[in-house]
């Protein structure tokens, strides 16, 4: 359930509906952790305040909290909440906190965090500006914020975007990236995968990602456990 007082929010049925399923997808997805490498570069959370606005189930809430001061998991469904709760409990992660909130509507304070970040959650180009102002007045000076969404050009995984009824939906790449550079946010693609144990895991996976039609063409003509999969991370200082 999503509570009336958050505004904006976008509900994605692959997590929301199907979240053990998308657990195989997270442990599938850039398993060398170059995203991760490439905001480091960046700027590190080591010791920092960030927050993971859309944790979902928070898979990459837990993970930053290895190396940051204190994570705030920022998600607006009610049983995705408790996932994260114990996800908390279960690795320990005493340093996380999670609250009931939206990227248009945190809950979190005036400039009380080092670093926000938020993956495949709100942040898809134009039509965020709403996001955008909230994550401008809760971030510290000196502050960065982390998007990542897929890249549409390159990779066996954005062709299969482009096939797919969802592309009618997002803006064109070339308009998605003006947006974020005239918001002021650098950008850099990333090439990594899919990599699953198993082809059911992959199948699995590609059904809760793609309507029937498009999933049944995928099945049949991709094979084996691995997919080419392009990342694009926009990134800004404040």
């Amino acid at each position: 359930m999503v509570k009336p007082e958050f505004p904006g929010v976008h509900q994605s049925p692959n997590i929301t509906e199907t979240p053990a399923i998308y657990e195989v997808e997270n442990l599938a997805a850039d398993r060398e952790c170059l995203i991760e490498a490439a905001m480091e570069r960046v700027k590190s959370w080591e010791q920092a305040v960030l927050a993971d606005i859309g944790a979902g189930t928070g898979y990459h809430a837990v993970r930053f909290a290895k190396k940051a001061k204190h994570v705030i998991a920022v998600e607006p469904i009610d049983h995705l909440r408790r996932a994260i709760m114990r996800r908390v409990i279960e690795q320990e992660a005493g340093n996380v906190s999670v609250i009931a909130g939206s990227a248009e509507s945190t809950g979190l304070a005036d400039h009380s965090v080092d670093i926000a970040h938020a993956r495949f959650a709100y942040f898809f180009g134009p039509g965020c500006e709403a996001g955008l102002r909230e994550v401008e007045r809760v971030i510290r000076p000196g502050g960065a914020f982390f998007v990542i969404d897929n890249d549409w050009r390159d990779g066996q995984f954005a062709e299969w975007l482009r096939s797919a009824p969802v592309a009618q939906i997002f803006d064109p790449p070339d308009a998605i990236d003006e947006f974020w550079s005239a918001n002021d946010f650098s950008a850099q693609k990333i090439d990594s995968s899919w990599s699953f144990d198993t082809r059911a895991d992959l199948e699995a996976v590609v059904r809760i990602e793609f309507p029937a039609e498009v999933a049944d063409r995928i099945v049949a003509t991709h094979r084996g456990t691995s997919v080419s999969y392009s990342y694009r991370l926009f990134w800004r200082f404040y």
